[in-house]
């Protein structure tokens, strides 16, 4: 066990994946530059070559089509994209054939790709390289939706998603990749599908995911001080969620809040509220459920903007106190 950033523990899952895997190529714009993906690739092709670790001509559609071919012919590519918006020009190869090939072939075909999206929130990138997708490739019947908080998932949760049989998108945020945690050695798997409860709580659930988890917990933390206990929900996977997970939690504290990262509009919150709706555990909420997400509106390209654009701990915070206080 060692302590790495988030980035060293992407890193070390590509570096495992293609040592013991010769079925799986890492496809996908700058992943020989620091720029692009951080030093999450760092090395990698120096080690493993032009022909596994490939950075090809900017075509997100075209390059999605040459993954998804590879994948139907027994690779197992990672395919990157260091904008999660680039991903929207690939929408037509995941849509309509990733996630639909298993079904329409009877499950006869499969096809084992992983999509890995960066979010670039912050840093004044403003409307076109900003944006947090998850809900919308979530709507998506055919992919599964990860999105880890820290280096143990983030190494886990990739490994889980090259071995898995078809179409996993794997979403980071930037933000998290000098964050540091304990990751064990060698190859394990955390399972998709399954969130973790990271603080234990009677007040209220905060539920949540990727780099908002550290925002609530920071939150958490300041409403301790206050004589209110927080209970942290990391979902981990947004599809299929937990929602097990969700409503254990819920019941045993009977308040929620429900801090997204990404719009609130149609978004990962509202999906969360109307699970818990549609049981009887609503007529046992001691408070309406609270979501806390980002404004309808684009990204804004002003540092000033986005401190009050993005959810931070002071926002969720008051948020938990309004809440007990209904």
């Amino acid at each position: 066990m060692r302590e790495l950033t988030y980035a060293q523990a992407i890193n070390e899952a590509l570096r495992l994946l293609l040592e013991t895997d010769d079925r799986v190529m890492l496809i996908g714009q700058g992943v020989t530059s620091p720029w692009y993906v951080g030093t999450t690739t760092a090395g990698l092709i120096e080690r493993f070559g032009n022909r596994r670790v490939i950075d090809p001509p900017v075509s997100e559609n075209g390059i999605t089509g040459v993954a998804i071919g590879a994948a139907l012919a027994g690779s197992r590519s990672i395919l990157v994209f260091p904008r999660m918006d680039f991903m929207y020009l690939a929408m037509d190869q995941i849509a309509n054939h990733a996630a639909n090939w298993h079904a329409m072939f009877g499950g006869e075909y499969c096809v084992p790709l992983t999509i890995w999206g960066i979010i670039n929130r912050g840093g004044e990138q403003a409307a076109q390289h900003s944006q947090a997708l998850q809900a919308i490739f979530a709507h998506i019947p055919g992919l599964k939706v990860v999105m880890p908080s820290n280096g143990y998932d983030a190494k886990g949760l990739l490994i889980s998603s090259v071995r898995d049989g078809n179409p996993v998108v794997f979403i980071d945020d930037r933000w998290l990749y000098n964050l540091r945690c304990v990751v064990p050695e060698g190859l394990y798997q955390v399972p998709i599908g399954k969130g973790a409860v990271l603080r234990e709580g009677k007040d209220v659930s905060v539920i949540t995911s990727s780099y908002t988890v550290h925002e609530v917990l920071k939150a958490a933390d300041e409403c301790r001080g206050k004589g209110i206990s927080v209970e942290v929900v990391d979902l981990r996977t947004i599809k299929p969620l937990d929602s097990e997970l969700i409503l254990g939690s819920v019941r045993k504290t009977g308040r929620v809040v429900i801090v997204d990262g990404g719009w609130k509009a149609f978004g990962v919150s509202g999906e969360i509220a109307a699970r818990i709706a549609e049981t009887p555990l609503i007529r046992e909420l001691k408070a309406p459920i609270c979501r806390l997400s980002l404004p309808d509106a684009p990204a804004p390209a002003s540092t000033a903007l986005e401190d009050v654009y993005y959810p931070r701990k002071e926002q969720i915070a008051a948020t938990i106190q309004r809440l007990l206080e209904a």
